[in-house]
């Protein structure tokens, strides 16, 4: 009975990603867009932005974009942004994985007063799909892109995939 409500769960929880056709369809289907986007073709104002990457440590550490800050997303601190970031005024992007998460951190930060918010469309997925560099926690550029988990990891379609929390550590030793 335990593996049959197992099975049931795994399917009805991956269903809505499984059945997207691509990153579009997919934020279509999760996100209400109350973060306005920024597409990746704007290169120059993500760059000339504050960067929040909004996913898990771990990911981040595997790859992120370039003088990118980590807030997370689950370890997300209001009182450290408001740290890193006094001038309520300054053009932030937000992003995660494909724009899910970081939609939630960007509300969040709307919410604190900042006035200039916007949502990296489909997240380090599609900065990578579109061939710009990611960086690994040393600062060098790499190829490697942690895809969430193998459901979500189809969205990647450039760069070399890296799952789980502890995957580039043993990779390493």
């Amino acid at each position: 009975m335990g593996n049959l409500l197992y099975i049931s769960l795994f399917f009805i929880g991956t269903s809505s990603v499984l059945g997207q056709k691509d990153i579009g369809d997919t934020l279509k289907k999760w996100n209400n867009e109350s973060v306005p986007y920024v597409h990746v073709e704007k290169r120059a104002t993500i760059e000339n932005s504050i960067l929040l990457d909004t996913r898990a440590k771990h990911e981040f550490d595997v790859s992120h974009l370039k003088n990118a800050l980590w807030v997370g997303h689950e370890a997300f601190r209001s009182d450290a942004v408001l740290m890193k970031i006094a001038d309520k005024n300054a053009p932030i992007v937000v992003y995660c994985s494909i724009g899910v998460r970081s939609e939630d951190i960007g509300e969040k930060l709307m919410a604190m007063g900042y006035t200039n918010v916007t949502n990296l469309y489909g997240g380090i997925f599609e900065w990578k799909n579109k061939g710009n560099a990611v960086f690994d926690a040393e600062g060098n550029e790499t190829e490697k892109v942690h895809a969430f988990d193998k459901v979500w990891g189809k969205l990647l379609t450039k760069g070399e995939k890296v799952y789980g929390i502890n995957a580039e550590r043993k990779k390493n030793r």
